[in-house]
């Protein structure tokens, strides 16, 4: 329980249990299961600062006092305190059985089943911290002993201070091969246990009789401990120029690379202080930047950034800043973190990424500029949001309809892999947002298409088309019904796609058909030698779609804009009457100000009539919404 003590009667039944599981699964339970949105089940939380508050579930209060941190929750008014499985334990009655595996269930995890073996294993994974912490016993030791001396003297040299190199644990492994196990001998620590716990192997995999070798010889040690603080495995850096540079421990119970965090235990306790959380890449830049005063920093070990890490990243801060290289290795590693966290954004759970000056690590910049230096590069952090589209196409050409068509495909297909729905629909609007804005200067935002003329002399406030007499009992959800519109008239119409395109591009649709064929009617457009309605519907048959072609054109109660006979000046119209209810009124408002923007700066005729067309659409749906509904009136 990390040293937080539970509410009785909860403490027998807690610590019994918990025999009968290993730490590891509970570790991980615990890691993968967000305690705000658990806990906000049962009582309204409120941010606050880097925690959560709110009013107590087990007492009755009208002034919050009940906290919410990354792993455990606290109240000052009645003492209640405990992890996930507490919480279950005394908010629900359920046994310590019983809330593991509500829990397990709702993380996707499988409850190991008691076994001897299991309970071995524990047996052994206690043995093993034990024996790590002898180990690095012998390792600190050795630094200060002549041997460790270029060793010690290196790690001056690099700034850091003997508090900086004592909070750390760093070590001198010594140069001799078997000398760690002879120093471990007098303390009853076997071979078999120093295998086990990955400081050395067999020299043939699981033959004692081969002998053993040493992981770690003539390299500066570096602890690495879980996020309770206990060592788990070792990082060694090899003195002078050998290769390979870095190592780190073999995979082990205690050890998982991809799980784990250099610096965890320590960012913890500063994000609990209000540390920025700060994801670097290695092990000297977590130290120089927690001596700086960046005491939330932590680095992965090795690897890229795993979904795993990244948990663990938001279950101390809702917005992490993920610092980068700016070489072309960092953009890459930038692009690898983000395409992890693209399907766990939520609205409590997004990232900040930071850029480094080219040829900088955060070490060599505070060390020659100090901590000023590193605080502007956390000052310049800009959100997922904004930094995103640059990771994704900023690099790809853009110069002829095709490479759009496919930018804007790449684009879509991002947003979409975020599980979070309302967070996909606004990244989806983001990035299209920021696509059309960046190819407006190559080609005209609207081309009138043929039949479309624009009307003269005094605009008439816009009539409601026929299209509006379309049911007589509006269904509970218009939505599908008014996208089924919206796609019939395009399919009749084509010719209105270059205009519409944009717009069309930026609602957020029902998902099924309606998407489906949107996207499909997009990605025709840009090879289309002729924008027939025909030629689209045969394309969409010979792809697989005549199923959700015969959904939107289909239906007896199409209205007449929607049908072939229509002329392009009410069909169009039409369209523009549905893009409102369907884009919204929020939505509209915010595109009527962005294209007051171009035309003032543009002074473009296409972002005249763009600015029209979204007046006159803000104007039908506040009329429709007032005076008959979604679907308007029935005539």
């Amino acid at each position: 329980m990390d040293g937080f003590p539970l509410t009785p009667p909860y403490r027998l039944l807690y610590e019994g249990a918990t025999m009968a599981l290993p730490p590891q699964f509970l570790d991980d339970l615990r890691t993968r299961t967000p305690l705000p949105g658990l806990i906000g089940r049962k009582t309204r939380l409120a941010r606050n600062g880097r925690q959560w508050k709110g009013c107590c579930p087990f007492h009755n209060e009208k002034t919050p006092s009940f906290y919410v941190y990354d792993d455990h929750f606290h109240c000052f008014g009645c003492g209640a305190h405990g992890d996930a499985i507490a919480f279950l334990m005394r908010a629900e009655g359920a046994s310590f059985p019983e809330a593991v595996e509500r829990l397990a269930s709702e993380a996707g995890m499988e409850v190991p089943k008691p076994t001897p073996q299991a309970a071995a294993r524990e047996a052994r994974a206690r043995d093993s911290h034990a024996v790590l912490a002898a180990a690095a016993a012998v390792y600190q030791r050795r630094l200060r002993l002549p041997e460790g001396r270029p060793a010690l003297d290196y790690l001056l040299k690099r700034g850091l201070t003997e508090e900086t190199i004592a909070r750390f644990g760093l070590g001198w492994s010594g140069e001799g091969r078997g000398a760690l196990a002879a120093d471990l001998r007098p303390e009853g620590i076997t071979t078999e246990q120093l295998v086990e716990a990955g400081l050395i192997k067999w020299r043939e995999p699981d033959d004692p009789a081969s002998g053993t070798s040493d992981l770690f010889f003539g390299r500066v040690m570096f602890p690495i401990r879980d996020r309770r603080g206990r060592i788990i495995s070792f990082g060694g850096r090899v003195m002078g120029d050998g290769q390979p540079k870095y190592v780190n421990g073999p995979e082990t119970e205690l050890f998982r690379k991809r799980q784990s965090l250099y610096g965890w235990d320590l960012a913890r306790e500063g994000a609990f202080r209000g540390a920025t959380v700060i994801a670097v890449e290695g092990y000297m830049d977590v130290i120089m930047l927690h001596q700086a005063g960046f005491t939330g920093a932590v680095a992965p070990l090795g690897t890229a950034l795993t979904a795993e890490q990244l948990a663990a990243l938001w279950q101390m801060s809702p917005e992490p800043v993920l610092c980068f290289d700016g070489d072309s290795a960092g953009a890459k590693a930038a692009t690898r973190a983000v395409e992890t966290a693209l399907p766990a954004l939520k609205p409590e759970a997004t990232l900040r990424l930071a850029t480094l000056p080219a040829g900088e690590d955060p070490d060599t910049l505070v060390g020659q500029k100090g901590a000023a230096a590193f605080q502007a590069v956390l000052d310049s952090a800009r959100p997922l949001s904004e930094a995103l589209y640059g990771l994704l196409v900023g690099h790809l050409p853009s110069a002829t309809p095709e490479q759009r068509a496919g930018i804007r495909a790449l684009l879509v297909a991002k947003a979409s892999v975020i599980e979070d729905k309302g967070v996909s629909a606004e990244y989806r609007r983001a990035l299209l947002d920021r696509f059309f804005a960046s190819t407006r200067t190559e080609r005209p935002a609207f081309a009138r298409p043929a039949g479309a003329a624009l009307r003269k002399g005094p605009r008439k406030p816009w009539d409601k088309p026929p299209l509006v007499r379309i049911l007589r009992t509006p269904p509970e959800d218009p939505r599908p019904g008014q996208a089924r519109i919206l796609l019939a008239i395009l399919l009749r119409q084509p010719a209105l796609l270059p205009e519409v395109e944009e717009p069309f591009c930026l609602l957020d649709l029902p998902p099924g058909p309606a998407e489906t064929l949107r996207d499909a009617m997009l990605r025709w457009l840009p090879h289309a030698e002729v924008l027939d309605s025909a030629a689209l519907m045969d394309h969409l048959r010979e792809h697989g779609m005549g199923e959700a072609l015969s959904w939107a054109i289909g239906a007896d109660d199409l209205p007449l804009e929607a049908r072939p006979e229509a002329q392009p000046k009410e069909a169009l119209d039409g369209w523009w009457h549905f893009f409102g209810y369907l884009r919204g009124e929020d939505e509209l408002s915010r595109d009527r100000a962005e294209a007051q923007q171009m035309l003032a700066a543009t002074n473009d005729p296409a972002a005249q009539q763009r600015l029209i067309r979204l007046t006159e659409a803000l104007a039908a749906l506040r009329r429709g919404e007032t005076e008959s509904g979604a679907y308007g009136e029935q005539a």
